[in-house]
């Protein structure tokens, strides 16, 4: 949700860009639930603060686990206590929101909420609310994705498929040296009997005196 109060601000240029977040964590493992907002012109400077809220799965309202305001970052659940840490932008012109959850639990599945503040350094301030929701999962070990699954399988099978393919190269040079060893040989049969058979002619030209 983007909810502006004042004039328009006009979109502007640069290198930020509003990567969604991973949505699968291991539990045990650590995971950096991302959020970023852009602003809309780079070339303002603005003051922002950010805060993130928490529904476990099944619950029915969000409560805040924790709020940034540079440079303090503040843990405001019991059951998130020492396992949140800010990954985000050091410095009050925020634009990447994202915290890292330590030592992730079953506990963790549900819906994340950051908000960002934002007033942008104008004449007047404009001030913009921006909110994104990341769906979280954990699960005992992470799901091999289908791409990964199919790119293992191909190799295999091109792996099977280059063993085949020497199998039949390494026949058919045998065949082709055996076929050229067989030749050879009935060639020099051919020559060694033509040369038995030209000796025996020189011998019937011999007259005995």
């Amino acid at each position: 949700m983007l909810l502006l109060l004042g004039p328009a601000v006009s979109p502007g240029h640069g290198g930020c860009s509003e990567v969604d977040s991973m949505t699968e964590a291991v539990a045990g493992d650590g995971f950096l639930l991302g959020c970023i907002s852009c602003k809309r012109r780079e070339e303002v400077s603005a003051w922002c603060t950010v805060d993130w809220h928490f529904k476990p799965q099944g619950g029915e309202e969000f409560r805040q686990i924790f709020h940034y305001d540079h440079p303090s970052a503040d843990v405001l659940h019991a059951h998130f206590s020492d396992r949140l840490t800010w990954r985000g932008t050091q410095s009050t012109d925020i634009q990447v929101g994202a915290i890292y959850i330590h030592n992730v639990t079953f506990n963790d599945t549900g819906t994340y909420r950051c908000t960002f503040h934002r007033t942008l350094e104008l004449e007047p301030p404009q001030y913009v609310m921006v909110e994104k929701e990341v769906e979280l999962t954990v699960v005992s070990e992470p799901n091999r994705e289908l791409t990964a699954v199919i790119s293992e399988i191909m190799m295999y099978v091109l792996i099977v498929l280059l063993q085949l393919w020497l199998i039949v190269v390494l026949v058919y040079c045998y065949k082709k040296i055996s076929t050229e060893h067989e030749a050879r040989e009935a060639r020099r049969a051919l020559k060694a009997q033509n040369e038995l058979l030209e000796s025996k002619d020189n011998c019937d030209g011999v007259q005995l005196e």
